[in-house]
């Protein structure tokens, strides 16, 4: 198998909603159980993918009922699979292209100097170490106490010490200059780019917290065109991963007969750049919610 890392920077907040929920947020976002940190599932990301090509489709009728499939031989079939259909002489089969789920690399936070931050942990570099198969010396962070942290610049420093939200940490003697630098290269946004100066490890602790407790919640209502007020029953509360997060995903594809799984991810990275590597992801596009840079790495 073939594969590459597929990084996903928020221009705008996104909603990969996990459901209703009865706390004090009504549509909170997908987390992983054990760590709590925001996920995208890969079969969110995969949809979104194959939107991409809409035009290998055609109109089916199965079972009384006009569906839309994918053609025969085309470029779709290929990468996401075909149904079984007698008429068209299809069988069931997978594609050719595997989807991750895609996880927080780097969460924005505010920062007392500077504006904000990003912030990764040990666990998350870790982790793109053992999927994109890249060395980041993740072993000198290790032993981060709760109140320490380590920056690739004095950017976000303020008198020697950084500040995010209303947690003051003091600053390790640990150099991780290359490590941003590396990590900068992962995408291709420019805003993204300043992450060589921004970048603050925390501990895995402090990172679970943030990326809880830090996530954008924003009350939605519905005006009863009647009254003008708000209709009963339309106002909740929905959480929302900020822009400027860096998520990433791992991008596999298999060799098939007369397929090679280098072809697959060409063609992603083809279809990507048609549409200038911009996706909208998750819920309330029309809103103009998760509007994503994404980069095949």
């Amino acid at each position: 198998m073939k594969k590459q890392i597929l990084s996903i920077f928020t221009r705008t907040p996104l909603h990969v909603g996990a459901g209703n929920s009865v706390g004090a947020i009504d549509s909170p976002v997908m987390r992983e159980r054990h760590t709590r940190i925001p996920i995208i599932p890969g079969s969110s990301l995969k949809g979104v993918l194959a939107d991409l090509w809409n035009e290998d489709l055609e109109e089916v009728k199965r079972n009384d009922k006009i569906e839309l499939l994918r053609k025969k031989g085309s470029t779709a079939e290929q990468l996401f699979g075909q149904v079984k259909d007698e008429k068209r002489d299809t069988q069931d089969f997978a594609g050719q292209l595997l989807v991750g789920e895609a996880r927080v690399l780097a969460f924005p936070v505010r920062s007392a100097k500077g504006s904000f931050a990003w912030i990764t942990c040990p666990l998350a570099l870790r982790r793109l170490e053992r999927d994109a198969g890249w060395k980041l010396d993740v072993e000198r962070l290790d032993g981060l106490t709760e109140d320490q942290c380590v920056t690739a610049s004095d950017e976000v420093k303020l008198t020697g010490q950084v500040v995010l939200e209303e947690y003051q940490f003091t600053c390790a003697a640990k150099d991780i200059c290359e490590m941003a630098e590396k990590l900068a290269g992962l995408g291709s946004d420019p805003v993204w780019k300043e992450v060589e100066s921004r970048l603050v490890v925390v501990n895995d602790e402090m990172f679970t917290y943030f990326v809880e407790q830090a996530c954008e919640v924003v009350s939605r209502i519905r005006i009863d065109d009647k009254t003008g007020t708000v209709a009963q029953g339309a106002l909740f509360n929905q959480e929302q991963v900020p822009s400027e997060t860096m998520f990433y995903a791992v991008l596999g594809a298999q060799d098939q007969k007369n397929a090679p799984a280098a072809d697959a991810l060409g063609a992603v990275a083809e279809k990507l750049n048609s549409v200038d590597c911009v996706l909208q992801i998750g819920g309330d596009e029309t809103i103009g919610l998760g509007y994503c840079t994404v980069t095949l790495n």
